[in-house]
């Protein structure tokens, strides 16, 4: 921006109720000056529309799935067939959701693009959201149902058997997406799941490449690889499970050789940092500057349950990375706040906070 665009910006900030005139008298232009002035911020998608709406700059932005989770505690060993006596409980959840949640517990200013329903679910996950993420963007849909999981947990907490109905994310197209332009191109970050289209997916990879924003890909299972882009050019950090991991590179992953071999893989379809996380026996990464490494889990007495730990370990990770922290530091705030999360009957963990991650860090 030039000297006059950025007077222009200032003083909508100040009143973005304020007539081109008003604004043209202050400044001593004239209309038709001010009005091209105007004209060019526009373009550049530091205005939005009248009033001069401000764009959101440098927020994080998570597109992908925000659901009401349903889980149900068998009692004893699962059964298939048959019915199981079991105790349950409600939250919200959705990979990019939660994700959003951890990082605005973290500090971050996030918003939340996402379709859901005009119904009773969506009113219960706004509620729960809105302190933590900017809900404005979602597209409510009138014939559509909220998107929900549920959950079957063994006596351990292990996952059992879960359900998922995501349809609604199947209209996340990119023509929802490019509403909001202009708020995308002052992103700091994307942070996508793999509930959305693969077109939505490549969309959002071609503006991340075209602004150099930093694009975060999560998958949320292995069927949905397939939403993948042909390549990850433009993708900054790539966070996957050993069963997904297993999809995209075509052989199964079965020791720290097979590790190796797949990180450097992922590496050379494009992505800038890959991490493999494999349960219990921790996690693996590299980046285009750090060789292929492995990191131990963190020890935990009892797991509560496992829903969450996962977008646990991501939001943690891209919070450290994001406020400057190396390599290791950023897998090693992940690996913590995973664990924690395991240990936590919350999917996110409503004590989670910058100081409290960082004690935990030191433990």
């Amino acid at each position: 921006m030039n000297e006059r665009e950025q007077a222009v910006l200032a003083l909508i900030r100040q009143n973005p109720f304020m007539s081109q005139q008003e604004m043209a008298d202050k400044m001593n232009l004239s209309r038709p000056v001010l009005a091209n002035l105007v004209s060019s911020l526009t373009k550049q998608g530091k205005i939005v529309g009248r009033a001069y709406i401000l764009p959101e700059e440098n927020e994080i932005i998570c597109i992908g799935g925000a659901n009401l989770d349903r889980k149900f505690h068998v009692k004893g060993n699962v059964q298939f067939g048959t019915s199981n006596p079991a105790s349950s409980s409600f939250s919200v959840g959705g990979v990019g959701r939660n994700i959003a949640e951890n990082l605005g517990r973290l500090n971050h200013q996030v918003t939340m693009l996402t379709t859901a329903g005009k119904d009773a679910d969506w009113q219960v996950i706004q509620e729960a959201s809105e302190p933590f993420m900017n809900l404005r963007y979602v597209e409510q849909l009138p014939d559509a149902s909220t998107g929900s999981y549920t959950a079957v947990m063994d006596e351990q907490g292990e996952l059992a058997l879960a359900v998922a109905n995501m349809e609604v994310y199947d209209l996340l197209l990119p023509s929802l997406l490019k509403k909001h332009e202009a708020m995308l191109m002052n992103a700091g970050c994307f942070i996508m799941d793999l509930n959305c289209p693969k077109e939505t997916v490549a969309y959002i990879q071609q503006v991340a490449i075209a602004r150099d924003i930093p694009f975060v890909i999560v998958p949320v299972s292995s069927p949905k690889m397939n939403r993948l882009p042909d390549t990850l050019q433009g993708v900054t950090w790539f966070i996957c499970n050993t069963d997904e991991a297993e999809t995209i590179v075509g052989h199964k992953i079965e020791n720290s050789e097979h590790y190796e071999k797949a990180l450097q893989q992922l590496l050379k379809l494009g992505a800038e940092q890959v991490i493999i996380t494999a349960g219990s026996k921790g996690v693996y990464a590299a980046s285009t500057t750090t060789k292929p490494s492995h990191y131990a889990a963190k020890a935990i007495e009892k797991i509560e349950d496992v829903t969450g730990a996962g977008d646990a370990f991501v939001s943690a990770v891209i919070h450290s990375w994001l406020t400057g922290q190396s390599f290791a530091t950023c897998i090693d705030a992940g690996l913590t706040n995973a664990k924690n999360t395991l240990a936590s009957p919350y999917t996110v963990r409503p004590e989670l906070s910058v100081d409290l991650l960082n004690s935990e860090m030191e433990e």
